[in-house]
């Protein structure tokens, strides 16, 4: 049953198994009550066809007087009814009035074997009755009687018990082996239950591991030949798919063309308000038009990155990334000598594009040489914080030697376009856009104190 705990509790595989278990159970439950019925109406039969015989052979004798006209037989030749309270008894009472003689077997003693006439049970066909009954010592008969009428010569109940204790151990015997039977049937049929949901589903499970290798990057489409009846969900997937990629490249392009278009205007204003000099009018047209081109870059990024997001499947091996990046920014910073030490975890994969990783971890490693004294460094950790989650995360942190940050002036950086140093080169909009960029990702960036001095940077993204 060890399978039947793998499915969870809201699965089509644990629908279909319970619902063939129950059905399976109901079945045999009421075959096994059919046959058990069906199988005690034999055994009685059989009794009664017993019993039968030593009642034809008693009205015989009956109907046979003997030479000196006696109507009693004397025996049957069977010794369980010579054997007192043998369970085995015959009766032969006259019921003619003012002539009640009764004639029994030895093996009833002293006692007397009931009317089933006057218990209310129906005659058969032939005259005879059969029934349960409560015989000598509380035992528990199956008796068969019948009348016989003899005319002139009397009017007799004859009548012969067995013990049905007979019956009720064969049908007891029927039903453990009916019991064992069903029971080891029951475990082959959960079994063969338990095989077919698994092998009828097995493509359902190749459909959701193929999602999951084009969530991860491994894969771009579904593959493989599925069952007529699944096979139009792979081929509709794989068409959202297409669909997919091809709204994400019109978006990025309608992106590009619009960064574009909105550059010249802007470019435009700024050359004609430069031309006016140190007019207040063009002052103000220069200082909107800076606002501007930085809210149209912003949001332009912002859409940019929006729609490189919906693409599905994006999986990008961090350490390569981490370690050409460290390479670069050393030769990029080479007159400050700056050595970037890089402990990265080769199973480190981040869930989104390499471009993005790049520009956020280049800015970050950018910063941190612009401010180190001679050392940066850089650990790349693959963790999962949650062990009964599936969720993980990548976690970069990126320290330096330099003077470090205060609170506030931490709280200052992470805005958009605020520089603390204006000697130092760049835009102010490095820690702006790492923020914005992880924010996409679900992830987030935080400042702090780095144990070699400086400013630590720590950036907790999506693992593949």
């Amino acid at each position: 049953m060890i399978a039947v705990r793998t499915m969870r509790a809201n699965s089509l595989a644990l629908r279909l198994f319970l619902s063939a278990t129950a059905w399976a159970v109901v079945i045999l439950v009421i075959t096994g009550v059919v046959l058990s019925s069906l199988y005690r109406q034999g055994v009685e039969r059989a009794f009664d066809r017993r019993l039968g015989v030593y009642l034809r052979t008693l009205v015989a004798d009956v109907a046979s007087p003997d030479e000196g006209g006696e109507k009693f037989p004397q025996s049957l030749g069977e010794p369980l009814f010579e054997l007192p309270l043998s369970g085995w008894y015959w009766q032969v009472t006259r019921l003619d009035p003012g002539k009640n003689e009764i004639r029994a077997s030895r093996s009833l003693w002293d006692g007397g074997l009931p009317h089933l006439q006057d218990l209310g049970i129906a005659a058969a066909t032939d005259g005879s009755r059969q029934g349960y009954v409560a015989g000598p010592e509380d035992q528990r008969l199956r008796l068969v009687e019948r009348n016989i009428d003899l005319g002139d010569e009397g009017h007799y109940l004859v009548a012969v018990a067995g013990d049905a204790a007979e019956i009720t151990g064969e049908i007891r015997s029927f039903d453990q082996a009916l019991i064992i039977t069903f029971t080891l049937l029951a475990a082959v049929l959960l079994l063969t239950t338990m095989f077919q949901v698994r092998f009828g589903l097995a493509p359902l499970k190749r459909i959701t591991d193929g999602l999951a290798a084009i969530r991860a990057g491994t894969a771009e489409r579904l593959t493989g030949n599925f069952p007529e009846e699944i096979a139009p969900l792979a081929r509709e997937t794989n068409a959202l798919i297409e669909a997919n990629k091809e709204i994400v490249e019109r978006a990025r392009t309608h992106v590009g063309n619009l960064a574009h278009a909105l550059k010249t205007p802007l470019s435009v204003m700024v050359n004609e308000a430069n031309a006016h000099g140190s007019d207040a009018f063009a002052q103000k047209i220069l200082e909107q038009a800076d606002i501007m081109r930085d809210q149209v870059a912003r949001h332009l990024e912002r859409a940019r990155l929006a729609a490189r997001l919906t693409v599905v499947g994006s999986l990008t091996e961090v350490t390569p990334v981490v370690t050409a990046l460290a390479r670069t920014m050393e030769k990029i910073h080479r007159d400050k000598r700056i050595a970037i030490d890089v402990h990265a975890d080769e199973q480190a994969r981040f869930r989104g594009e390499r471009h993005d990783l790049e520009e956020m971890i280049g800015n970050l490693v950018d910063n941190a040489c612009k401010w180190a004294v001679s050392r940066v460094s850089i650990e790349v950790v693959h963790e999962q914080p949650d062990p009964a989650s599936d969720v993980r995360l990548i976690r970069i942190v990126v320290d330096d030697d330099g003077r470090g940050l205060s609170p506030s002036e931490r709280e200052q950086v992470a805005k958009r376009g605020r520089r603390l140093d204006e000697t130092k080169p760049g835009s102010g909009l490095g820690l702006s856009i790492v923020l914005e960029l992880a924010g996409l990702y679900g992830g987030g960036l935080t400042l702090g104190s780095a144990p070699l001095g400086g400013l630590r940077a720590e950036l907790v993204l999506p693992a593949g």
